[in-house]
This record gives C-alpha cells, structure tokens and sequence, in this order.
C-alpha cells in the first residue's frame, strides 16, 4: 500500500514512512492510494471478535509490507490493553433509537488515546529500524496533548512538543499535559486559539530551513496512521448493531474533521453507513461547508466545547480531495486560495458527493445543555458537552427509526466538570486512574503565538538530524 499527497506533488511513501512523515512535503496529507474494502461476508465474521482482532483485520491491509500480521496483533494488544473497559469502546443504549459509544475508556479520558496509544507504539517501532530521532510538533484543543504526550512519554527517539491556546483549554485538559515531567516532553502554551496553533504547526513543516533541521512528524489527525486507528471503532459498533444487513447513523462532535473522517473511510471500506451527522458548536464553518458549500473561516468563539472550536478544520482537505476526483494538483490551487483569502467555494463533485453520506447540524450552548439533561433524566447517563453537541444533532437530523444512531461520546463527563455541574446538577469525579492529577507539578513556557518566538523555542531543545 502507498501513500500519496492530497496536493499531488510530494512522493508517495509506504506506510512506515508516511506514519513518520505525518505531513507530506507539499503540505498537503497523506491518503491511500486505493481503499481496501471487506465484503459482507467478511464484515459478518468480524461480528463475534474482540476489539483487538478486530483492529488487526481493519488496519492490516493499509500497513502493506511494513508490519507482519503478528508484530501488528502484539503492538494492538499492547495498545488496548491499557483501556479500563474490556470492550475497549462499549456501546450504552440510551433509548429505542439513540446509542452513545464511549471512546473515553483510555488513560487521558478522551477518544484521542483510542488512536495515539497505537501511534505512539508504532513511532516507536519503527524508530527502532532506523537511526533517526523524531521531534514531534502538534496543536491541540485540549484533548489530542495529553493523549499524545501519555502516548510517547519516555520514548527512546523521540521529542514532542505540543502547542495548546493559552487559557481556552480546561483545567483537566491542561493539567494531563503539563503535569507529564518527562524529559522529552515540552509543552507550550501561546497566545491566541487553537487555529492560530495549528497555522503555526503546519508552516514548520512547510518550512524548509527549519524543517530541514530536524526529523520532524505529527500526532495530529494529519497523521494517517492516527486516522486509521480510528476506523475500527466504527466499523466495531457497525458489525454489533446489525452490519452488513442493516444500516447505521453516526453522529460525530466535530473539529478538526478527523473523527468522523474515519467514519467516512469506513464507508469507503463497505461498513453501511446511512449518515455521517457532522456536528458543530456555534464555530460551525463545517456546517456551512456541507449544507450550503460555504467554507469560510470566521473569527474562533470560545465555548464550553474548547475541541471544536476551530474554524480551519484541516482533514476536510482529506475529503476535498477524494470527493474531488483526487485531483492534487487542482486541490492545491484550490487550498491556496483559501489559505490567502480564508474563503472557498466547494466544487459541484465535492458538494454533491458530500451531501450522499453527510448531514450536519450548529448547537448552540443552550442546545448542548438540553442534551445533557435529556441524557441524565432519560437515561441516567452524564455526558461531557462535546458528546451532548453530537448528541443533540443525532435528534435534530431526521432519519428512518429503524436506523440506530450513535453518537460518539468523546470525553470523559469529568473533564468538564463546570459545565457538566451547571447543565445537570451533578459534578463528575475524576476516575481513580487519573490519580492526583490536581495536586501534582505544572511545568510548561507561555510564548507568543509568532513563528519566530516557538521555533526558537523547540530549535533550542530539539535533537537536530543526523547527517
């Protein structure tokens, strides 16, 4: 299997090296160059497999040469092992229709480490073939930080630097980054949003003398490798509530679009999938993107939601490009007008592509507030506000009553304890796995958010490449 770029220049790569890569070499993202796909018959006997088989059988054929099916079982197993649930992402039925699937059972309580645990193994095994010493740059809400760091904390090899926007995460969120004391750990927090972050990120790799200075990579959903985690989940669920025989809605709090991306590769690989409801906070230029082809970036609102609260979503470009005929090139154009002007018309083909597989819905704060509440009164359970956001779009979004919809409950209720308490009344406890998260050590720098200030930062830490 190879890899090639959503802008059409850079060099396809197996997937050891686009999983090392993170960010292709023309800035744009890596994609198959073809999606596998499983019959009926196949997705039938994944029905009775546990979560660990069934993500060998689901990533095995994007991983082509790079991995043998046994150093691909022991790296999952090593990987969901250290989940508190044994199912891994159990599902809870909430009602005749409604199903909430939990992705928060992992060590940073959010669907992040679902992914990054895998991630940070396979950095690790492939570093070890190599002489090569990754410095990891990324941007971060809130919640792919602390995934992140737990996952590559104390790895030989590796660097991570991971950038958050000063005071719009929450207290948890911040804490399970900056209480992480590891020596190849540096978190910095910047003036400015989440947007103003990733901006940053993605012109280090793009630019040349300082990306030539080191091995750089990503942990951010512009990593494949991250991506495709993420599809066992769906098609996990998909098997249990009756595919291939019968179809299934998922509703997917949404940011940065890689979530419920791999929601979309899913499809692609044959899992049926009814609708993929795209749900946004009042920061909802994915809304505008699906339902009316408008997508503009407006000025980041800071919510109650701190994980959507992006306004420049970066793996739509990943869906851009398949919908688009795969076209890099014309992508490229088509991205570049949109990074000088913060404005773009989809196609004809993208929009109408998008509109056989996605709805999308804006909820508002009161909105999401409603949705915990209806989860707590109906159906006992307290939601965190992100999965109350999919939650209510999974209502506002009619579909056929003999569609189960899930929504992907994405955070633990308990790292938004403020906001929790004011929708329910009841304030959440942190597990008992967390630990001490409030009485241990900070340590993180506060820089402006200005290229120049955060690379001579990373460039005074990080290990320069070999060579």
């Amino acid at each position: 299997m190879q890899y090639v770029s959503t802008r059409g220049r850079a060099a396809a790569l197996d997937f050891e090296g686009a999983t090392l890569a993170g960010l292709a070499s023309d800035g744009g993202l890596y994609l198959p160059e073809h999606w596998p796909s499983f019959s009926a018959d196949e997705l039938e006997a994944m029905r009775g497999l546990s979560y660990v088989e069934t993500a060998v059988r689901v990533i095995r054929p994007f991983v082509g040469d790079c991995l043998s099916e046994d150093e691909l079982r022991e790296l999952c197993t090593q990987a969901y092992g250290r989940f508190s649930h044994a199912a891994v992402t159990p599902l809870v039925q909430l009602d005749h229709q409604h199903w909430l699937l939990e992705l928060f059972h992992g060590p940073t309580l959010a669907f992040k480490d679902v992914a990054l645990q895998m991630l940070g193994l396979l950095f690790e095994k492939f570093l070890s073939r190599r002489d090569t010493h990754l410095t990891i740059v990324g941007a971060t809400s809130g919640d792919t930080g602390s995934a992140a760091i737990d996952a590559v904390a104390g790895r030989a090899k590796i660097d991570i630097f991971m950038l958050h926007p000063a005071d719009r995460v929450s207290d948890v969120q911040r804490r399970q980054m900056t209480t992480v004391l590891a020596p190849n750990v540096h978190n910095i927090a910047i003036e400015g949003s989440f947007d103003d972050a990733q901006a940053l990120v993605k012109r280090m790799f793009n630019d040349a003398e300082f990306a030539g200075r080191f091995d750089l990579s990503a942990v951010n959903s512009i990593n494949w490798a991250r991506l495709v985690a993420q599809v066992v989940y769906y098609i996990y669920v998909g098997v249990r509530l009756g595919a291939p025989h019968r179809q299934v809605a998922f509703s997917v709090p949404t940011g940065n679009f890689g979530d419920v991306f791999a929601g979309y590769v899913a499809a692609r690989m044959g899992l049926p999938i009814e609708r993929l409801i795209v749900a946004t906070n009042v920061n909802d230029i994915l809304h505008r993107a699906l339902s009316q082809g408008d997508y503009s970036q407006e000025g980041v609102v800071p919510t109650a939601t701190p994980s959507m609260d992006i306004q420049v979503s970066s793996n739509f470009e990943r869906l851009l490009f398949d919908l688009g005929g795969r076209d890099g090139l014309a992508l490229a154009e088509q991205m570049k007008g949109f990074e000088a002007t913060k404005a773009m018309r989809l196609t004809n083909a993208q929009r109408d592509g998008g509109a056989k597989l996605f709805s999308s819905a804006r909820v508002d704060g009161d909105d999401m507030s409603r949705a915990m509440r209806w989860a707590y009164d109906a159906a006992s359970q307290v939601i965190d506000p992100h999965s109350a956001v999919g939650l209510a779009a999974a209502h506002a979004v009619p579909l056929d009553p003999s569609v189960p919809v899930v929504t992907l409950a994405t955070a633990h209720p308990a790292k938004f304890r403020d906001a929790v308490e004011r929708a329910t009344g009841v304030r959440p406890s942190l597990p008992s796995r967390v630990g001490d998260l409030f009485g241990r050590e900070e340590r993180y720098a506060t820089l402006p958010g200005t290229f120049e200030a955060v690379t001579e930062y990373i460039a005074e830490r990080a290990t320069p490449r070999r060579g």
